[in-house]
């Protein structure tokens, strides 16, 4: 297929004219707002899952036709996208200007923030590494964690490497978690009686049973009574890991 002349490969809904992200000109639906169909995405998305929306979804629940829709965006990515950057808008962000809270308690606190987001929003995991990512609430979150990652005293060459470190590791354990429970709700047990279940059936099974038998002792010793214990036990202590990885390389210059 030839390339059409003056026609780029699609980069992001955020690259457009100003005039576009109001909606065409002339003739739109009334009642009917970028903001609008954004957070009527979001809800779509949280409630059926991402394989599901559609914009003809979409526009049923907004009582609209799917046309109306294109007077506002071009295409389903471009939703999609909307609804990333309108997720990441319920990530807290530190202060830049409280220099007295420790930027190791900041970085906790970010982190945290972006494990939960992806549990809460199971469709954000596939979406984070497709676009872009530069809407105004992402780029105010990778301002933050610039900011406070720089107030480690990391050299400004190995700072990027910190922040992968730190966030890819995030992102994993939530994608991960965030399949886990999709699993058990699937289910319909609850999160200890699914794990237990699976620790039993495992036991059944020859090779992972000698596995499990020598992670046992480890198993114990991380202690927590209910699955989400366990969990936010390891996850903390990863990250204490890595705080120190920083802490160790800041110290050795």
């Amino acid at each position: 297929m030839v390339k059409e002349a003056g026609r780029s490969p699609r980069a992001s809904v955020w690259l457009e004219g100003q005039a576009r992200r109001g909606g065409r000109s002339g003739g739109q639906p009334s009642g009917l707002d970028r903001e609008r169909i954004t957070s009527v995405s979001v809800r779509l998305l949280d409630a059926e899952g991402l394989a599901k929306f559609s914009m003809r979804r979409l526009a049923a629940e907004l009582n609209v036709t799917a046309m109306s829709l294109y007077w506002y965006v071009d295409t389903k990515d471009d939703l999609l996208e909307l609804a990333l950057d309108a997720a990441f808008g319920e990530l807290p962000l530190p202060d830049p200007e409280n220099t007295a809270e420790d930027w190791r308690d900041q970085l906790r606190g970010l982190a945290d923030a972006y494990r939960a987001l992806l549990v809460r929003h199971p469709w954000l995991s596939p979406l984070a590494g497709k676009y872009l990512n530069i809407g105004p609430n992402a780029l105010a979150y990778s301002r933050a964690v610039q900011r406070v990652v720089r107030r480690t005293g990391l050299p400004a060459h190995r700072m990027m490497g910190a922040i992968s470190a730190v966030f890819q590791f995030v992102y994993g354990y939530g994608t991960l978690e965030v399949q886990f429970l999709g699993r058990i709700a699937d289910s319909g047990l609850s999160p200890d009686d699914y794990f237990q279940q699976s620790m039993t059936e495992a036991q059944r099974h020859p090779q992972a049973a000698d596995v499990l038998q020598e992670s046992k002792e480890i198993m114990d010793a991380r202690g927590g009574d209910t699955v989400a214990e366990m969990m936010d036990r390891d996850f903390d202590f990863a990250l204490d890991l890595l705080i120190a990885g920083i802490e160790a390389m800041v110290d050795r210059g």
